[in-house]
């Protein structure tokens, strides 16, 4: 089974573990996901020339903080009505819920849509310019982690958490403000090369530290290690 968003907040590294995870990254896009109907079920304009979704995925609660980077993405749309950003996910906080949908209500080039399957929710990421993370604070993202096996661009806010995972312009790019960002977005989608190089830089890095094979030798080599400190 993937790893769900949840896990993905509580996933440690441990001593024994030698850097790697306790968490395998795996994901699985459901290949009859209908894109054309997510753009209109997200009232996004499937006709704009060049089009470019960046997904946010988070439950709706202060520390995920959906909201920081709404009002400058907001003003990048107006001036390049091409591109949206779409925030994705439960509502976890209800007081804090309807705060974050008034104000997406009311703001140009957001949308909010609710808690998706797994498999569809995948299949979303594969088809969008870009996975964003903007918490103020961040365990290990799964959300930026099957971004990256998906092999799709990240953008995360610079917090230690993210950090850890992504090499700014290396694995993904790091943000300290919205305006940074939105200089970062801009680069990324004119910029095929950084792209594409971002893009198999994440996905090595996935394949060589959060797959399930990954996992299952690092369980095995943890146990070697306990039973061998208990004999000890």
């Amino acid at each position: 089974m993937p790893i769900t968003p949840v896990q993905g907040e509580r996933a440690q590294r441990c001593d024994f573990c030698d850097g790697h995870s306790l968490a395998g990254i795996a994901t699985a896009p459901n290949t009859a996901f209908n894109w054309n109907t997510f753009l209109q079920r997200s009232e996004i304009n499937r006709n704009a020339d060049n089009l470019h979704v960046f997904l946010l995925i988070c439950g709706l609660r202060q520390v995920k903080d959906p909201l920081y980077l709404v009002d400058a993405f907001s003003e990048w749309h107006q001036e390049e009505p091409n591109v949206y950003m779409v925030i994705v996910g439960p509502e976890v906080d209800p007081v804090f819920t309807r705060e974050v949908k008034a104000k997406v209500k009311r703001t140009s080039g957001v949308r909010l849509i609710g808690e998706m399957a797994q498999e569809d929710l995948h299949a979303v990421v594969k088809n969008c310019s870009a996975v964003v993370n903007s918490s103020v604070s961040e365990g290990m993202s799964a959300a930026i982690l099957e971004a990256m096996d998906l092999e799709v661009p990240v953008l995360a806010r610079n917090i230690p958490g993210n950090a850890a995972v992504v090499k700014h312009e290396v694995t993904g790019l790091l943000f300290s403000d919205p305006q940074e960002f939105v200089q970062l977005a801009k680069r990324l989608i004119s910029d095929p090369a950084l792209e594409k190089e971002i893009v198999a830089n994440s996905r090595e890095y996935v394949r060589m530290s959060h797959s399930w094979q990954v996992e299952r030798d690092t369980y095995q080599n943890l146990i070697r290690r306990l039973k061998g400190s208990i004999q000890d």
